[in-house]
């Protein structure tokens, strides 16, 4: 069962595709949806493109496609069609679509360290990014401090750009909280019982805990770099 928001966003795509043939930007989502940032819609279109209601288009990260209505919704339509033209009435396949808004603003939560542990501040700031950096789930930005990532291209003043998340596969790079105190960017290891979050700068030694001492708070989902 879909959330009333999530129930306005589909119609209001559904209803834009059908009037002009391009998908709605995030600007007019929000507005339609009276939400306070356009961090909210992104929420909401993860959440329906994993439910299977809506999608990206392959290489068109900004188009928007509406795979299948919710089951009021088409029902209600399907009954208005037949009674109109007294014949089975058939859901149309989706209106061509062009490109949206590529650009949404995510939380951004201070900074974290690519080096010795450091805590990750919380913050209300808000960093635009572009949507084609961002996959589904709900993401949340953070400021690289240190050299430590370096091999992997992670440099100090970068972006990260994490999915939210407390599972990882190894050799995954992650933000891992340690001792529910600090945060830090490492790739993810698990040898002989233990938690290892190894650098990428042979300039580090590997940081080794007990299961118990890390926690994982998200995946790296990409970067965004500033040139001065």
């Amino acid at each position: 069962m879909l959330t009333r928001k999530q129930h306005e966003l589909i119609r209001f795509i559904q209803a834009k595709l059908e009037e002009s043939g391009v998908s709605p930007s995030f600007e007019e989502m929000k507005e339609a949806l009276d939400l306070k940032s356009k961090s909210g819609v992104h929420r909401l279109i993860s959440a329906l493109e994993e439910r299977g209601f809506i999608r990206r288009l392959p290489n068109r990260a900004r188009a928007l496609e509406v795979l299948r209505q919710p089951e009021d919704v088409t029902t209600k339509v399907a009954s208005a069609r037949a009674a109109a033209n007294n014949i089975t009435a058939l859901r149309p396949p989706p209106a061509p679509v062009r490109a949206a808004n590529d650009v949404i603003e995510i939380p951004l939560h201070g900074r974290i360290a690519a080096g010795m542990p450091i805590e990750a501040l919380e913050t209300e700031a808000m960093l635009p990014v572009p949507a084609a950096l961002l996959g589904a789930g709900e993401h949340y930005a953070l400021e690289v401090s240190g050299d430590s990532m370096i091999d992997a291209g992670i440099l100090d003043g970068d972006y990260a750009l994490i999915r939210r998340t407390d599972t990882a596969r190894d050799g995954e790079i992650v933000v891992a909280l340690v001792r529910g105190e600090e945060a830090t960017l490492k790739y993810l290891r698990r040898e002989d019982g233990m938690v290892r979050l190894d650098p990428a700068n042979s300039a580090y030694e590997p940081q080794v805990y007990r299961p118990g001492e890390v926690q994982v708070q998200g995946k790296l989902a990409g970067l965004l770099r500033r040139y001065h």
